[in-house]
């Protein structure tokens, strides 16, 4: 009776580890001229009992090294002029880029474009590319298993503060709505990246340091009766809930599709910093306790990134918010994913 007692016990153990590790995943950037093999990076998130990644754009040797890994897959779709204007061009690209690999690469969403700003070219291609490579993927039978999205930022939000007085801008009404029309019908959930860092760093003369890094001792914003925030991540993301909300999106679930914290480069930019960030993200995550306005609702979160990168362009920052050297080396020692 013990022994068996003592067999649940861990059973339960191991299948709460399942649990926590599949809430965290890590963006595979990439643009880096000194970083690993992409069989080496696989290895690296085998090792480290990362179950999802994120990339973005089709290389062919990282879906040839996911093979077999049961890795579960965001694959971006950069392309999304030609998606959305020409439906045997999105066919073709789902042909050789999902079916080609579906037999043994989990793919789970494909994020058609990533942060597109309303009101440029490309923001006209979106909604109709989403479409194009959802009806390639019926075609295919893959509609349940392969989920299409966009990935947004905070950036389409007009009002954040309150959180629950969220809302988009007036002028990415016309590109966010059919979006969100279209995610409710095929039961799919918004990508959204999410980065206290930049919100910090824009305005820390009125955004604490603890607030942003998961460490304020009490509550920082009281949001009504029922809202309260100790931390910025929950209310940038408890304010997009209330911008779908308003928009008819009520139903629509969130995923953060990228989130971080730079260890060099600029204002507020440190290891402690990052490292603080990253392993209070983690541990909220997967405490399962959810946001003030979504309790108790399981968070998906994918870390950018998984190396340095240096050859990102911008911000000196940009090329430092790998969770690892290109050398393979954890910068944070952070135990569990």
């Amino acid at each position: 009776m013990a022994l068996l007692l003592v067999v649940l016990m861990l059973a339960l153990f191991i299948a709460a580890g399942a649990q926590s590790n599949n809430n965290i995943g890590v963006c595979n950037g990439g643009l880096g001229n000194n970083l690993p093999s992409e069989q080496e990076v696989v290895g690296l998130y085998n090792a480290n009992g990362i179950k999802k990644m994120r990339i973005y754009s089709p290389k062919r040797e990282t879906l040839e090294a996911l093979r077999g890994s049961n890795i579960e897959l965001i694959l971006d779709a950069p392309n999304v002029k030609d998606l959305g204007s020409d439906p045997s061009f999105a066919s073709q690209w789902v042909q050789a880029n999902v079916i080609a690999y579906s037999s043994d690469v989990y793919f789970r969403y494909i994020a058609v474009g990533n942060e597109v700003n309303p009101g440029t070219e490309a923001s006209r291609f979106v909604y109709p590319a989403m479409q194009n490579v959802y009806k390639a993927l019926v075609s295919a039978g893959l509609e349940d298993q392969i989920k299409v999205s966009t990935a947004t930022y905070s950036a389409l939000l007009g009002v954040t503060y309150p959180p629950s007085q969220g809302s988009f801008r007036n002028d990415a009404r016309s590109f966010i709505d059919p979006i969100i029309g279209f995610l409710s019908e095929t039961n799919s959930p918004l990508l959204v990246n999410i980065y206290p860092y930049f919100s910090y760093k824009g305005d820390p003369q009125n955004i604490p340091l603890s607030y942003a890094l998961f460490t304020s001792t009490g509550d920082v914003v009281t949001d009504g009766q029922d809202l309260r925030y100790d931390n910025l991540f929950d209310a940038m993301l408890d304010s997009t809930y209330a911008a779908l909300e308003k928009a008819g999106g009520s139903d629509l679930k969130i995923i953060v599709s990228e989130s971080g914290w730079p260890s060099d480069g600029g204002f507020g930019a440190s290891m402690d910093n990052a490292g603080t960030y990253y392993r209070n993200l983690i541990s909220h995550v997967n405490s399962g306790n959810g946001t003030p306005r979504r309790p108790g609702n399981a968070m998906q979160v994918y870390l950018f990134a998984m190396f340095d990168e240096n050859q990102k362009t911008g911000e000196e920052s940009e090329k430092h918010f790998g969770l690892f050297t290109p050398a393979k080396q954890s910068k944070y020692n952070i135990n569990s994913f």
